[in-house]
């Protein structure tokens, strides 16, 4: 088995097996029939292991929901009869939509901004190793062969490049937090002498 299928069912086995109750109760709820349940949640399993960018798979509890009601549509429009508390309960579905509001997309982008500066501030070799694992996805052995060091120096490395980031992170996010309980302050006292 390659990398990526070691991944993708180490993945499947994590993050999309522990869904399986929900998605199945979903489907009972649509009263959907019991064998047809084992052939719906067959059918998302494999459909779901067919995505190579599995790992961009936010929500994976969503997206096997989302799969799972997708067959049974397709299903749904081949049948002839169509049992209507099925409908009933494909009409009630609120599956959350994962995509984030405009404001929380813009605030996303100036994390990740944030987050590649704080990259690009660290020590030239922790940034090489830290990006080499933890964006390009190497493993700490295929990153000690490229580099010609010890699987123990890249973890030692990458560890530090973590801890740089999460400390500039926290302090940066503390001295956001105090500039605006400041601004809220003057606000506040603004008003209550208006």
């Amino acid at each position: 088995m390659s990398q990526d299928q070691d991944e993708l069912v180490e993945w499947l086995g994590r993050c999309v097996l522990p869904c399986e109750a929900y998605v199945r109760g979903w489907l009972r709820r649509a009263s959907v029939q019991p064998v047809e349940i084992d052939d719906i949640i067959q059918e998302a399993y494999s459909r779901i292991s067919e995505v190579r960018l599995f790992r961009r798979i936010a929500n994976p509890r969503a997206y096997f929901l989302e799969v799972a009601r997708n067959i049974l549509y397709e299903q749904l429009r081949r049948a002839r009869i169509v049992r209507i508390d099925t409908v009933a309960e494909l009409e009630s579905l609120n599956i959350v939509d994962d995509r984030p509001s405009q404001e929380q997309a813009a605030i996303t982008r100036e994390d990740i901004a944030r987050l590649k500066r704080l990259i690009d501030q660290l020590p030239d070799r922790c940034r090489k190793m830290f990006v080499m694992r933890k964006i390009q996805g190497l493993s700490q052995k295929q990153i000690a062969e490229a580099l010609g060091v010890t699987e123990n120096t890249v973890e030692t490395q990458v560890g530090r490049g973590f801890r740089l980031i999460l400390n500039a992170w926290a302090g940066d996010t503390q001295e956001n937090s105090e500039r605006r309980n400041v601004d809220h302050e003057r606000t506040r006292l603004r008003r209550k002498s208006d």
